[in-house]
């Protein structure tokens, strides 16, 4: 891990957690594997601290722990990992995906395992219904059945997976106490046959409303131990959030956008259904899905395309043609055999990004020559002026520019051993990886400064936001208990017209920074898919 990645979990993990669990779970990413006095005495923190840090960090799976190195009854050591605490970045899309497909159940099924780590099925339906409750008209309420039935369809399509057991027989560690050791190496949870199972549970009733502030906390706190208590057949069955199977359907959902920018919306259409229809088949890891016959695809295609097969048959070939090669013909028997060529398409979407980024950054003839040496691979510096049709000079001032931002290679092929200079060729090259793992790099960091600036910009202005909360709260009381129109301008009048005109630019301007961090992290994504499918394919 980089230090830029470093950074941005420190800043996550402070935003998300606060400034503790920040401390611990930076020096946790450091320092690698470490013991609890180690990391007490490294930290400067007291034990009760790092211990409920720990917690936080293992309850959301950003921490893993295991046997000591020096084998059993050494103590149990604690380690961190950038990958899990850099999703982080990515609830927002996780919890819109979810509402996309499963409507605002889903989503709030989705939003409590990310915010809670991990959860019961049945503490999950009775929160989410009580939520949607909450919001609904007086005398109306949300059935747990409603709510159980969108938790089964997001794990029938593996977007919610059981935890792992730490340990064969023991359950997860439940809120507020860290689980036993156990083995060196982490279970996964496709390692066990009942990870997609939902259990048999005796869950009935309807979500409730939260009771007035009046009826006292102590009754509220009551009502919440009995309904804990209770058994429903689930205990100690935790789930969470798959994102694996996230980040697949957003490679799909990128390769679908791309064909239909690149083509049409039917080609689009073919390969969403060629995407749907593999989903099963192939695995995470394949670089492209497994064959699938032209009849099939023109039986699973939606009637509502209404496609002809002699159009169809047009479209595909048109698909394997096109030079992105996002589709390939693997045979000729059930009318043609196809596969989507998943790390084809990624590495191609991935190039698409660089040559967007030289163009943003350095304008259309650079780009002209990235674009070039990216396709004929080494060419000399003539050889470039001639090709792209640019002045020597420019071509000469745009190839040293990018040759100083680490975009483009120069590569010395000598004739003789002495390596002189005048029996020597230059040649020009873009290595596509190690250039994607550099924007990544610039990625990470440009998230990491959208972060601290939407930080200092809501500091600078924290007496500010801290009295609209105030006046917002108690209009929100007041409407609550009927009062009076005068009344409620009369609050409203609080805040003066310049504090409003603040406020308003105030709100619009971290609303375009936070526009930034999800556009900054789609193209995190596209370049992080590329980089792992190739460590796969070539692994």
């Amino acid at each position: 891990m980089t230090a830029q990645e470093v950074r941005l979990c420190g800043l996550l993990l402070h935003e998300h957690f606060g400034e503790v669990v920040e401390k611990v779970g930076t020096h946790l990413l450091r320092s690698g594997a470490q013991n609890l006095r180690t990391i007490i005495h490294e930290t400067g923190l007291s034990v009760d601290l790092v211990k409920k840090s720990l917690m936080v960090l293992v309850q959301h799976g950003a921490c893993l722990f295991s046997s000591g190195r020096k084998g059993p009854g050494s103590p149990t050591e604690y380690r961190s990992g950038c990958d899990r605490i850099l999703r982080i970045l990515r609830y927002p899309r996780y919890i819109y995906t979810a509402k996309t497909l499963y409507g605002d159940t889903g989503e709030l099924v989705v939003e409590e395992l990310l915010q809670r780590g991990h959860m019961t099925m049945s503490g999950t339906v009775k929160t989410v219904a009580d939520r949607l409750t909450q919001n609904m008209e007086e005398g109306r309420s949300m059935d747990y059945s409603e709510v159980s039935s969108a938790f089964s369809k997001l794990v029938e399509t593996h977007f919610l997976q059981r935890c792992p057991n730490p340990a064969a027989g023991a359950t997860p560690a439940a809120p507020g106490t860290p689980a036993a050791p156990a083995s060196a190496i982490p279970p996964t949870p496709e390692s066990f046959p009942d990870c997609y199972k939902v259990p048999h549970m005796t869950l009935v009733g309807r979500g409730k409303r939260q009771l007035a502030a009046e009826d006292g906390e102590d009754q509220r706190n009551a009502k919440r131990q009995k309904m804990d208590s209770e058994a429903h057949g689930d205990e100690g069955i935790y789930w969470q959030v798959n994102f694996e199977r996230f980040h697949l359907h957003f490679r799909d959902q990128a390769i679908i956008s791309a064909v239909a920018n690149k083509l049409d919306q039917t080609s689009s259409e073919i390969v969403r259904t060629m995407l749907r229809m593999s989903e099963v088949t192939t695995s995470p890891a394949a670089t492209c899905t497994k064959p699938l016959s032209a009849n099939e695809i023109f039986r699973s295609l939606p009637a509502s395309y209404n496609i002809p097969r002699p159009i169809l048959d047009q479209y595909l070939t048109l698909l394997v043609d096109d030079p992105m090669e996002f589709v390939g013909k693997a045979g000729e028997s059930g009318g043609g055999m196809y596969v989507v060529n998943l790390h084809r398409a990624l590495a191609n979407l991935a190039r698409a990004t660089l040559e967007s980024v030289v163009q943003e950054r350095f304008g259309s003839r650079s780009a002209r020559i990235f674009r070039l040496l990216l396709r004929k691979r080494h060419l000399e510096q003539k050889q470039v002026e001639d090709f792209a049709m640019i002045p020597a000079k420019e071509a000469k001032d745009m190839l040293y520019t990018l040759l100083s931002q680490n975009l483009v290679q120069l590569q010395e092929i000598p004739k003789t051993p002495d390596y002189a200079p005048s029996r020597t060729f230059y040649l020009y090259t873009v290595n596509q990886l190690p250039t994607a793992r550099m924007l990544l790099q610039n990625c990470y960091k440009t998230v990491a400064n959208l972060i601290e600036r939407r930080l200092f910009e809501s500091k600078e202005s924290k007496r500010l936001l801290e009295k609209s909360q105030r006046i917002e709260a108690i209009l929100a009381s007041l409407q609550a208990s009927g009062a009076e129109p005068e009344q409620l301008t009369e609050v409203e009048e609080m805040i003066t017209a310049p504090e409003k005109q603040q406020l308003d630019a105030l709100k619009l301007h971290i609303n375009k920074l936070d526009s930034a961090e999800n556009q900054v992290d789609e193209t995190i994504f596209l370049l992080e898919s590329y980089v792992n499918s190739t460590a796969t394919s070539t692994g």
